[in-house]
């Protein structure tokens, strides 16, 4: 089941270089879901910190965060 954010407060996050508009509230699980990697395994950067894929619904962003998403591919 895919939660959703209600709150119509947009705040600003920078991922990937790039600024984007979150709802105040949003965790890094939902911003996944908004940008379409939700299935996808990646590794998430926030302020220069790791965060563990475990606690990617319990992160809520803050305006202003600096996130790094990387795609995991593999191959050989």
């Amino acid at each position: 089941m895919q939660s959703r954010v209600y709150n119509s407060v947009m705040i600003n996050v920078t991922v990937n270089s790039e600024t984007l508009d979150v709802p105040d509230g949003c965790t890094v699980r939902q911003l996944l879901v908004q940008l379409q990697l939700d299935k996808r395994p990646v590794a998430v950067e926030r302020n220069k910190l790791l965060v563990s894929h475990r606690v990617f619904g319990e992160t809520v962003l803050i305006g202003g965060d600096s996130l790094e998403v990387v795609t995991l591919v593999g191959g050989g």
